[in-house]
């Protein structure tokens, strides 16, 4: 059965779950797949009205045969009431690009992200099985308007959908009390980018405790100082963009690295001594399982994280240090510092966190 999928990230981005997720039904099926990308679904900023430069095709930019990608037109008005007449009129080419994808016959509409389009599609084709798949608790991204507009157009899709996933624990009891159709199916890591497990050093290394990845408004600067006070003689290394500054001068043993490609990014983790996720504790961690933890741990790294979202439930996990607060962090550095995995238990751990075991969760039979 052909797949319309409403993803919440660009096709031409770094592999994220989206990416695996249509790859895994194709391989699954034979099916053709039509990618459709995002586009804004908040009230505009003054970033809108800024001139951008031109952004270079990234890495993930080719397109299989067996893919068509779709761009739909917008204006970031879709949380005000009544811009549905003027959206649709917007989106005109887009039905009719859906209508003559599913020409043959039905459809499965996998939405990766509630929006007015997912729902327009939905109403256009009602033969079409409808999947949810949830990858974070979207309101929490937004504020205001647009937080109501997202709410209310997840409880149109929950009732539509006939099976939804969610990424996490937290995120899945949420949705159960929304609908009974909600199966867990947690985040992964891509194999296929890491480096061989032979190949790994999982000896005594430069006692770097790292982290890598968008320094958001999510992210712990005051535990990271802490931590780089309660261990003077180690270095943190802080690698991604930096979209929430640091509240004071950093120490000197913080070190702050731009962004980088995901492949450098991976080379990056492989030399740390211990994968770091300091993440704050409120709505918009609560339901997250960063793909971090997998990344990290899928390289042999001791894990000192933050009790939030999926981590919370893994204080018990090995190779996983979870810390409540600034006092604990000097033993947790030192313990996590002390350990080693061995090659056995990285290749275990790869094997049970494949992306294809997580999407093994779908009922393909009849589409649902």
């Amino acid at each position: 059965m052909p797949m319309i999928y409403l993803s919440p990230v660009p096709w031409a981005s770094f592999s994220q779950r989206p990416h695996h997720f249509v790859d895994w039904y194709h391989h699954q099926t034979g099916a053709s797949v039509l990618w459709i990308d995002p586009y804004p679904t908040r009230l505009p900023t003054l970033n809108d009205f800024r001139l951008k430069p031109p952004v270079a095709d990234p890495p993930n930019a080719s397109i299989p045969p067996w893919l068509q990608v779709c761009k739909p037109p917008s204006l970031p008005i879709e949380p005000i009431p009544g811009s549905a007449m003027m959206l649709k009129w917007l989106w005109r080419n887009v039905f009719k690009t859906v209508a003559a994808f599913s020409a043959p016959g039905p459809s499965m509409i996998c939405v990766g992200k509630p929006s007015e389009l997912a729902l327009q599609l939905l109403a256009r084709f009602p033969q079409s099985h409808a999947l949810y798949d949830a990858m974070d608790d979207f309101p929490a991204f937004y504020q205001g308007l647009s937080r109501r507009s997202m709410e209310r157009r997840q409880a149109q899709l929950m009732r539509r959908a006939s099976q939804v996933l969610a990424s996490s624990t937290p995120l899945r009891d949420k949705l159960m009390g929304m609908t009974e159709h909600v199966k867990l199916a947690l985040n992964a890591c891509d194999i296929d980018q890491l480096a061989p497990v032979e190949s790994l050093d999982l000896g005594a290394k430069h006692q770097v405790l790292g982290y890598v990845g968008t320094l958001g408004r999510w992210f712990d600067w005051d535990l990271v100082i802490a931590l780089a006070q309660a261990n003077p003689g180690n270095r943190i290394q802080l690698i991604g963009p930096l979209a929430t500054p640091a509240p004071c001068v950093l120490p000197a043993n913080i070190e702050l690295l731009p962004e980088c490609s995901y492949a450098d990014a991976i080379t990056a983790m492989a030399t740390f001594s211990v994968g770091l996720i300091p993440f704050k504790l409120n709505r918009l961690t609560a339901s997250v399982d960063p793909i971090k933890y997998y990344e990290y741990r899928a390289l042999g790294l001791p894990v000192i994280s933050t009790r939030f979202g999926e981590m919370a439930l893994r204080d018990r996990e090995p190779g996983v240090w979870i810390v409540d607060n600034v006092t604990a962090l000097g033993e947790a550095a030192v313990a996590a510092l002390a350990s080693q995995s061995d090659y056995s238990t990285v290749r275990q751990f790869r094997e049970r966190h494949l992306w294809a075991r997580r999407f093994s969760a779908i009922n393909l039979q009849n589409g649902q």
